[in-house]
């Protein structure tokens, strides 16, 4: 399984000298399976760059796009997706309950906030409805999880033939007041993992005014990735306020907890253009 962040930030784009390093696009990462099925997870507007790379590379044909949930930047790259423009290609988008379906096409290409409409749009767009739990993409099992987040988001753990497992965490509030699922169920989900996207927004001094808001601090992730346990752990969703020097610090305090508390995971900052091949255990 190979792995690839094309857009790492939450909330809104974040482009500028002071986050160039990390990058300044919204959530969109992509998975290419054991078989070379291609997987989008999320459609920020990292969305762009993968597939401008993905029409270069020819393998734009058929994409499957799970998304967390329908919050701005989580599909604004939608519309500048190339691999939309082709009539020869299809996007698979899933699991969408049906009233989001409906709000995902309407609220997108209405003619109002985008000049096409959805009806225009020359790729064939399957809105997948999966009948089973988990349910298969190309070589992979794709299991869902239920996240605490304002207005729903869901996580998955993607699980391919080579024993490879990602399990892709955003947007998740770790302690929440009113949480849908524990920190410990969701170490349970992702249990040997061999990487843990995990939404790493906060820190502790934005609190407790950005309690509530549906992403996590930094040390609640740390916590529960002594509990999980995946080889690597990438903090993701980072602000947009945070620039490059703050991340590195950060990343620097992770790893020195982590390497008292638990030495077996791989501390990752996730940025741009950053490139993992997974194997399984």
């Amino acid at each position: 399984m190979h792995v690839t962040f094309y857009g790492v930030r939450g909330s809104v784009p974040a482009p500028g000298p002071q986050t160039a390093r990390y990058g300044g696009n919204t959530s969109c990462v992509e998975v290419r399976l054991a078989d070379g099925t291609t997987l989008a997870l999320d459609a920020g507007t990292g969305l762009r760059a993968l597939g401008n790379i993905l029409v270069r590379e020819g393998r734009a044909e058929r994409v499957h796009l799970l998304l967390s949930h329908t919050h701005w930047d989580h599909v604004l790259g939608l519309p500048f997706f190339a691999p939309l423009w082709d009539k020869a290609n299809t996007l698979v988008v899933y699991p969408l309950a049906n009233e989001a379906q409906q709000r995902f096409q309407r609220n997108i290409f209405d003619d109002i906030h985008f000049p096409v409409s959805v009806h225009d749009i020359p790729a064939r767009v399957e809105l997948a409805r999966p009948g089973e739990r988990p349910w298969r993409v190309g070589s992979a099992l794709v299991h869902c999880v239920q996240l605490n987040h304002p207005g729903g988001a869901q996580g998955f753990l993607i699980e391919d033939a080579d024993g490879a497992r990602l399990a892709y965490l955003t947007d998740n509030e770790l302690n929440a007041p009113n949480p849908v699922i524990t920190t410990e169920a969701l170490a349970r989900f992702c249990e040997n993992a061999d990487l843990v996207i995990h939404d790493s927004q906060y820190v502790a001094s934005d609190m407790p005014q950005k309690l509530g808001w549906g992403h996590s601090q930094v040390d609640h992730v740390l916590g529960f990735a002594a509990l999980a346990e995946p080889l690597r752990l990438a903090l993701f969703h980072h602000d947009p306020d945070r620039t490059d020097a703050a991340l590195d610090r950060i990343g620097e305090g992770a790893r020195a907890w982590l390497a008292e508390h638990a030495p077996s995971v791989e501390l990752l900052v996730a940025s741009e253009g950053l490139a993992l091949e997974l194997v399984g255990r």
